[in-house]
C-alpha cells in the first residue's frame, strides 16, 4: 500500500515538473545566431523584418528575466523566423540586382555583336 502511494506521489511530482516550461536558452541562442547571419548579409534597420526580429528578441529576453519561459520561447521563435525572412529578402534583392547587371551586360554584348 505504501509503495503504491509513494509511486503515485512520485509520478505526480514528475508530471508537475514536466508541466512547467523550461528556459528557452537554446532557442535564444538560435535566434541570436539568425539575427547575426541576417546582419552579415546586409539586413539592417532599413529591413522591417530585421527590426521586428530585434524587438521580439528584446521582449523574449525580458520575458526570460520574469521567468515567463513560454512567452520567451514564442517570442524567440518568432524573432528567429523574422530574422530568417529578413536574410532571405536581402539575399533575394542582391540576387535580383546581380541578375539585372548580367542582363545589362548581355544586352550590351548583343548590341556590339549586332554592329559587327
Amino acid at each position: 500500500m505504501i509503495n503504491r502511494v509513494s509511486c503515485a506521489a512520485i509520478v505526480l511530482l514528475g508530471l508537475t515538473g514536466c508541466a512547467s516550461d523550461p528556459a528557452p536558452i537554446e532557442q535564444l541562442r538560435l535566434t541570436e545566431q539568425a539575427l547575426a547571419q541576417a546582419k552579415a548579409v546586409g539586413a539592417d534597420e532599413h529591413v522591417a523584418e530585421q527590426v521586428m526580429a530585434e524587438d521580439k528578441l528584446l521582449q523574449a529576453q525580458s520575458a526570460m528575466r520574469h521567468d515567463a519561459f513560454r512567452e520567451a520561447r514564442v517570442l524567440a521563435e518568432q524573432a528567429e523566423l523574422d530574422a530568417r525572412l529578413a536574410q532571405a529578402q536581402v539575399l533575394t534583392q542582391k540576387s535580383q540586382y546581380q541578375l539585372n547587371e548580367l542582363n545589362n551586360r548581355i544586352n550590351r554584348l548583343r548590341k556590339q555583336l549586332g554592329e559587327l
